[in-house]
C-alpha cells in the first residue's frame, strides 16, 4: 500500500513536468514490472508471447521518449484557465461530458451488465478530464511552493472540485466493471481507451504536439500503438488458473489417512466428533 500511494504520488508530479503525451503511455511500464515480478516472487508462469508483449511496451516507450515533446509549463493557473475555456476544449468537454451522460442514462440500465464498453467508456472520458485537471493543479501546486501563490484563483478551486468528481466517479464505474467482467479483459481495454483519450484531451488542451514535425508525431504514434498492442498481448496471454473439476470429493479421516474418489479434487477436513 505504500508503494502504491508512493507511485501515485510519482505519477502526479510528472504530470507536472512533463507532457500528458509522454507520461500516460509510460503507464504500462508498471505492467510490466508486476508481470515480471509475479513470475519470480508468485511463480505466475510468463509465457513465451507475454515476454513478447513486455519486449513491446519497452520498444514502444524508447520511441515514445525519444520523440517526447517538450513541455510548455504554464506560468500561471489563470494562463492554464484561457487553455480550458479555448473553444477546441469546451467542445471537447462538451462532446465527452454529454456521452458520458447517455452512457449512464440510456446505456448502462440497458446494456451495462453485457457490454464492456458501457462502464469502461464512462471511466476513460472521465479520467481523460481528471488527468488534465489533476494536470492544473500540480502545477499551482509547483506555482506556490516556487512563491507565486496560486491558491487565491477560484480558478485552482474550480479544477480541484472537478478532479474529485471525476476521481469518484472514475473509480466507482471502475470497480463496477472489475464486479462484472474479467480482469483480464477489463484491464488492456481501460488502458487501451483511457490512454488513448488523455492523449487526446492534453493535446487539444495543452497543445502538446504544437511546434512538432510530422515525421516526431508520427513517431510517437507508432510507439504508442506499439506499447497497446504489448499491452493486449501480455494480458492475452498471461496464465489462468485452472479450475478444480466437478462432480468429485475426496475428504481426510481422522486427520491421518485420505479416502477419495479422484486426485486433485475438492477437499473436505473431517473432525473426529463428527
Amino acid at each position: 500500500m505504500v508503494t502504491m500511494i508512493v507511485g501515485e504520488i510519482a505519477n502526479f508530479v510528472a504530470y507536472v513536468y512533463a507532457p500528458a503525451v509522454l507520461v500516460t503511455p509510460l503507464g504500462a511500464l508498471s505492467i510490466i514490472i508486476s508481470a515480471v515480478l509475479a513470475h519470480f516472487m508468485l511463480k505466475e508462469r510468463l509465457q513465451k508471447m507475454g515476454v513478447v508483449g513486455c519486449v513491446s511496451c519497452v520498444v514502444g516507450s524508447v520511441v515514445i521518449v525519444i520523440h517526447a515533446p517538450q513541455e510548455h509549463t504554464p506560468s500561471s493557473v489563470q494562463e492554464i484557465w484561457t487553455l480550458a475555456t479555448q473553444t477546441a476544449f469546451l467542445i471537447y468537454v462538451v462532446a465527452t461530458l454529454s456521452v458520458v451522460l447517455a452512457l449512464i442514462l440510456y446505456f448502462e440500465p440497458r446494456c451495462g451488465q453485457t457490454n464492456i464498453l458501457v462502464y469502461l467508456g464512462i471511466c476513460s472520458l472521465m479520467g481523460s478530464i481528471t488527468v488534465v485537471s489533476i494536470k492544473a493543479i500540480g502545477i499551482a501546486i509547483k506555482l506556490t511552493l516556487e512563491g507565486i501563490n496560486q491558491i487565491a484563483y477560484p480558478q485552482t478551486w474550480f479544477f480541484l472540485s472537478v478532479a474529485v468528481i471525476c476521481v469518484i466517479t472514475q473509480l466507482n464505474y471502475l470497480n463496477r466493471a472489475l464486479d462484472t467482467f474479467n480482469a483480464a479483459i477489463v484491464s488492456p481495454v481501460y488502458y487501451v481507451m483511457f490512454t488513448t483519450l488523455t492523449i487526446i484531451a492534453s493535446a487539444i488542451m495543452f497543445k502538446d504536439w504544437s511546434g512538432q514535425d510530422v515525421s516526431s508525431i508520427a513517431s510517437e504514434l507508432c510507439g504508442f500503438i506499439t506499447v497497446l498492442s504489448g499491452t493486449i498481448i501480455l494480458h492475452a496471454t498471461r496464465e489462468q488458473e485452472p479450475a478444480p473439476p466437478l462432480g468429485t470429493v475426496t475428504w481426510y479421516v481422522s486427520g491421518d489417512s485420505l479416502k477419495g474418489i479422484e486426485e486433485h479434487l475438492i477437499t473436505v477436513q473431517s473432525s473426529d466428533e463428527q
